[in-house]
């Protein structure tokens, strides 16, 4: 468990110092990497440094979790082996409940979620952009959960979270918010009412693609909260200490990483836009985009670094230009340093609700106008 921040220092300096790691005798700089399993008694059979077992109590993820902690302007933040397990996690600690989800969200939660009713669950999928469709699908004393995930994942649509949350709350439901995308460089969902955010961090948290996790993050901690971290400890849902170490890292450049990031997905979506290729470029940051307003006022410096395009030559061209491209990756996931792109539709399945004209594209860090001229070769190369 982990304090809030001082609210007096900017995300950027947040992300870049990191809490003061006090437990070094050698006063290293960079914190060591703690690999111990297991921790000694005193005499009196008490552990005076509060650690009892690695798997809950190592100092490596504890410093990873108080970062995140920070960032998200949370009470505490835990840290789990994976994206999926940190979503999971939250389900399978809620007793049996209605739950609303979004139709548009990560496929692999989606999938998972398909067979959430052997732990009791009832599901309601709706258009989680649509507030009045959510205030529909609440049932007063009945749903438990609402989960948002804004930017959607590959259509990159917007959740209004604060609207979200008050019409949760109003029926006595939780909300817990994806915010991969977004980062806490750019929405903190706690600060617009949600209950609980979650990150993929193997995305934009870590930033080099080098480590899977995933983590919770929560203002006020209670039963939930601790039936999560006893799910966690039981089920053995921990990350190891090495990427533990790997993600603090990366969490020192999120800030300009994101915001970098940012900018060239912004500069990209508009120059794409025009293209007599493309039908349509989804990305909030465009005034014609339907979240846009919304967007624009929780998401803060930006609008992310995700955008998605539809070729209006349909599934033949767009697989066409993603194997044309020299700079971008071919590869599943995002949020690197590497920019990526991808034929969603091949990678979720026939049933998959993702267009088959789209590519989904993660921009990295590399010089945008070389990534637009890739992009464009690519475009004109393509049938």
């Amino acid at each position: 468990m982990n304090d809030g921040p001082d609210e007096l220092l900017s995300p950027r300096t947040l992300a870049a110092r990191g809490p003061r790691f006090q437990e070094s005798p050698t006063r290293a700089l960079t914190p060591p990497i703690d690999v111990a399993t297991t921790y000694i008694r005193d005499a009196d059979n008490g552990y005076p440094m509060g650690r009892v077992y690695g798997r809950s109590d190592n100092a490596s993820v504890q410093h990873a979790e108080a970062q995140i902690a920070a960032l998200e302007n949370a009470r505490s933040a835990m840290l789990f082996n994976s994206g999926m397990a940190a979503a999971a996690a939250v389900f399978m600690a809620l007793d049996p409940t209605h739950v609303v989800v979004p139709t548009l969200m990560f496929r692999g939660l989606q999938r998972w979620l398909r067979g959430i009713g052997r732990h009791g669950h009832e599901l309601t999928a709706i258009d989680m952009a649509d507030t009045g469709a959510v205030r529909q699908a609440i049932r007063p004393g009945r749903t438990g959960l609402v989960w948002i995930e804004t930017p959607s994942n590959p259509l990159w649509t917007i959740t209004d979270i604060a609207a979200v949350a008050a019409c949760a709350h109003d029926a006595g439901a939780l909300v817990c918010a994806d915010s991969t995308v977004a980062t806490p460089v750019l929405t903190r969902p706690l600060d617009l009412g949600a209950d609980i955010v979650m990150h993929s961090a193997t995305k934009y948290l870590n930033g080099h693609s080098d480590v899977v996790a995933g983590v919770l993050a929560v203002r006020r901690p209670g039963a939930l909260w601790s039936r999560i971290q006893e799910f966690r400890s039981q089920q053995g849902a921990v990350i190891g200490p090495f990427d533990a170490w790997l993600l603090a890292r990366g969490l020192k450049t999120l800030d300009l990483r994101v915001r970098e990031q940012s900018r060239s997905a912004a500069l990209l979506a508009a120059r794409l836009a025009a293209h007599p290729a493309i039908a349509t470029v989804l990305y909030p940051g465009l005034p014609d985009h339907p979240g846009h307003d919304v967007a624009r006022r929780q998401m803060a410096a930006g609008f992310g670094g995700m955008l998605s395009i539809r070729l209006r030559g349909g599934a033949a061209q767009a697989i066409g230009v993603a194997a044309r491209v020299a700079l971008w990756e071919r590869a599943t996931s995002f949020g690197g340093v590497e920019s990526l792109i991808e034929h969603r539709a091949s990678i979720e399945g026939a049933d998959s609700p993702c267009p088959d004209d789209l590519l989904r594209l993660s921009v990295g860090l590399e010089d945008p106008g070389d990534l637009l001229r890739d992009l464009m070769q690519a475009l004109e190369a393509a049938p």
